[in-house]
């Protein structure tokens, strides 16, 4: 760790043990304190601010250009030292315990549902290699295994088709606590006004606005929509050299989860667009692909609803407007 006495400018170097932490910035006076952005750094960001300390959490990839020769802990430290006195640098809004208990719920939930996806693939190639051909698709297939183990029943070994039927068991108890999950986020959107607003908008639904707000918390710390659409990943990525700067695919950079949400949901809305016309749209889908049309859709809808947040405001969806609250 370094700290620097502002009145004097000495750099002070300092190693200190997780217990002392807290103790060693209790006696000091409030300053600034800055850390990487990686494990229980908002927890600990957190506890500083309890003692009056500014923190600023830093993306790690911000801090390694300042890292000299080997990485240590000692050069991790100046090195972030050096990065928090950036007049452009971009931190990282501390979450509050609340957005970090939603997060880890849709954590949860989602590697639920890929260990269900793995699970259901395997029954269904395991059942082909002895001659059950499954409709792909989840419910599909599924629905159709008990009637395929009463076919193979008097070819397959009873040890396999036990294991199977276990199996069976396990996905229906994923589904359950998938449910439940799912349950306790509609539970907690009904005490957020706000979430009940970014529903308003078209491809946005509970999942999505929940993980928005307990992902960002404080949408004023982005000082623009497509700021907002960069830290998603939705905008272009840039390369350019000699004053000539060439537009490539989406950067694919920030938070891959909420990306994923808002481009499903953005898919949705393309979907809809053959019994709900919409001149912006046609005309993309005349001169761009289907994925690209989709991609930009999800793009306009994060500056939808950065701007919904940052003003305060309503969508509305008859005239497609953000009406600001007066």
């Amino acid at each position: 760790m370094h700290w620097v006495n502002l009145e004097t400018g000495e750099i002070h170097r300092k190693q200190l043990k997780r217990r002392a932490l807290l103790e060693f910035f209790a006696n000091r006076q409030p300053g600034i304190v800055a850390m990487e952005a990686c494990g229980s750094a908002h927890y600990w960001g957190r506890e500083l601010r309890k003692l009056g300390h500014e923190v600023r959490l830093i993306a790690a990839q911000f801090v390694r250009p300042f890292v000299k020769t080997n990485k240590t802990d000692a050069a991790d430290a100046a090195a972030i030292w050096e990065t928090v006195q950036r007049p452009d640098m971009r931190f990282v809004a501390v979450k509050s315990e609340e957005q970090q208990s939603i997060l880890s719920l849709h954590r949860i939930r989602e590697q639920l549902i890929k260990i269900r996806t793995m699970q259901v693939n395997q029954i269904r190639g395991l059942l082909y290699e002895f001659g059950a051909d499954l409709p792909q698709g989840r419910q599909k297939g599924l629905k159709e295994v008990p009637d395929a183990l009463a076919d193979l029943e008097e070819s397959l070994s009873p040890l396999l088709l036990d294991t199977v039927r276990q199996q069976l068991k396990r996905l229906e108890e994923m589904d359950k606590d998938i449910a439940d999950i799912e349950k306790r986020l509609t539970l907690w959107k009904k005490n957020q006004e706000v979430v009940t607003r970014l529903m308003a908008i078209p491809g946005v639904g509970f999942l999505t606005a929940t993980a928005i707000i307990a992902t960002v918390g404080d949408m004023k710390s982005f000082r623009s929509g497509r700021e907002f659409a960069a830290f998603l990943g939705l905008v272009p990525r840039q390369s350019g050299t000699g004053g000539k700067v060439r537009l490539l695919g989406i950067s694919k950079r920030g938070d891959s989860y909420l990306r994923k949400l808002l481009t499903h949901g953005a898919r949705a809305v393309v979907s809809r667009q053959i019994k709900n016309r919409n001149p912006w749209m046609d005309k993309l889908l005349c001169r761009r692909p289907h994925n690209v049309v989709v991609v930009a859709q999800a793009n306009k809808m994060a500056r939808t609803i950065w701007a919904l947040l940052v003003r305060d405001s309503t969508y509305d969806a008859n005239h497609a407007t953000i009406k600001t609250a007066a």
